[in-house]
């Protein structure tokens, strides 16, 4: 039966995470050169264009549809053939299934958008729009029916994944480090300093990250039940354990904490929470936050060491948070949280720990072989790399024709 009060939940959680994309737009652009502003906007606002016409058609069905084989799902579903109004009976019977679809859409649209920071300043457009949809229908779709769809195999053998630390960070991770090295640096890197053009931006986006969050994960429970009420708590209080880590490592290691680095902070709690919010209390939300903070903080910096060029931190905030989250779920995890749930390390059972540690390895070495594999050939036939020149003046002139600054 359909529960009004749940629909509207699930419908408001669904306009925060869509929300979302647009503040990682501005997340992402103030952090890039003025030259760079309203291309690395349009990087993510175009998918809002993009995936959901790919979700319509293809990627509802592939991801939610009547599975085969634990792989994929079929194509019974193709244009939303049958997605009614009515409760579905797999996935939220007391909710609209058109409902549960649309929610779902706004975490394959983000999705891609997430990897734009990897390669930011210096991709074409075209290239660009070829690879995000190729790996959407290769990458995406696959991996979320394998942990989220009925029938999917991880799923199947217990790997859990709340509200995308593997679906949504650890792909886009994997396939921002597949980036890089195929990719190549931006031009002078290592000789020059990319300084942020404008952090009040990149602030205000990382608010707006936050608010969507709690759409993101809270929604996640797909009711406006209690355990909507664990992940809402439990996201808030990772987003601000990380931030408070972040600013006192960045403050011992560097002298002074940053804004940049405060808001770092929170995306990496955020992040790293998003896997566990509906199984772990309070307190346990705060220590993944804080070693969100530490651990995130190590793994941007490491770039420096081995001198890849991940431009906006998607590897070592998105990758390694997902990561890391994915894992602590099957340490924090405890049945007296959520009854559905299971138990961790920390309540006496190992056995998710090795459950969780399987989704991480599937699913990293997948988005990664895959995405690669895109990379490199629409890289040798289309080329995504801008010229040297056009990198020198910029996205928003040689992509788009415009400036955001007179």
């Amino acid at each position: 039966m359909i529960s009004a009060a749940d629909t509207a939940f699930v419908l408001a959680a669904a306009g925060l995470v869509l929300l979302m994309t647009p503040g990682l737009a501005l997340f992402y652009a103030g952090m890039v050169r003025s030259k760079n502003v309203l291309g690395t906007i349009m990087q993510s606002l175009i998918m809002i264009s993009i995936i959901t016409i790919e979700w319509v058609y293809l990627g509802y069905t592939m991801a939610f549809g009547p599975d085969v084989a634990g792989v994929i799902g079929n194509l019974s579903w193709f244009a939303l053939k049958g997605v009614t109004a009515e409760p579905s009976a797999t996935y939220a019977t007391s909710i609209p299934q058109s409902v549960f679809m649309i929610y779902q859409c706004m975490f394959a649209i983000i999705t891609p958008a997430l990897i734009t920071g990897a390669f930011a300043e210096r991709v074409r457009f075209a290239p660009f729009v070829v690879f995000s949809l190729l790996w959407a229908l290769l990458v995406y779709n696959p991996v979320c029916h394998w942990i989220w769809g009925s029938g999917g195999w991880l799923a199947a053998r217990g790997v859990l994944d709340f509200a995308g630390g593997l679906v949504v960070h650890a792909t886009c991770g994997a396939a921002a480090l597949a980036a890089v090295l195929v990719i190549g640096p931006r031009r002078g890197f290592g000789r020059e300093k990319y300084l942020p053009h404008n952090l009040p931006m990149t602030v205000l986006g990382a608010g707006l990250l936050w608010f969507g969050w709690f759409g993101f994960n809270g929604g996640s429970a797909l009711a406006a039940n209690e355990i909507a009420a664990t992940a809402f708590v439990a996201t808030h209080l990772a987003g601000m354990a990380g931030m408070a880590m972040w600013s006192v490592v960045e403050w011992v290691k560097v002298g002074r904490p940053t804004t940049l680095g405060a808001a770092s902070g929170a995306i990496a709690g955020l992040a790293t929470i998003t896997p566990a919010a509906g199984y772990v209390g309070p307190n346990s939300a705060i220590v993944i936050g804080l070693i969100a903070g530490l651990i995130c903080f190590f793994g941007v910096n490491a770039k420096a060491r081995f001198g890849y060029d991940d431009s906006l931190d998607v590897v070592g905030i998105h990758g390694v948070g997902g990561i890391i989250g994915t894992l602590l779920l099957g340490v924090f995890a405890s049945s007296a949280v959520n009854p559905g749930g299971p138990d961790g390390l920390l309540a006496g059972s190992v056995a998710q720990l090795g459950k969780q540690a399987l989704g991480v390895v599937v699913v990293s070495a997948y988005a990664f072989g895959i995405s690669w594999l895109l990379l490199k050939v629409i890289h040798e036939t289309m080329g995504l790399r801008m010229s040297p020149e056009q990198e020198v003046q910029g996205l928003d002139y040689t992509e788009h024709s415009e400036t955001a600054y007179s």
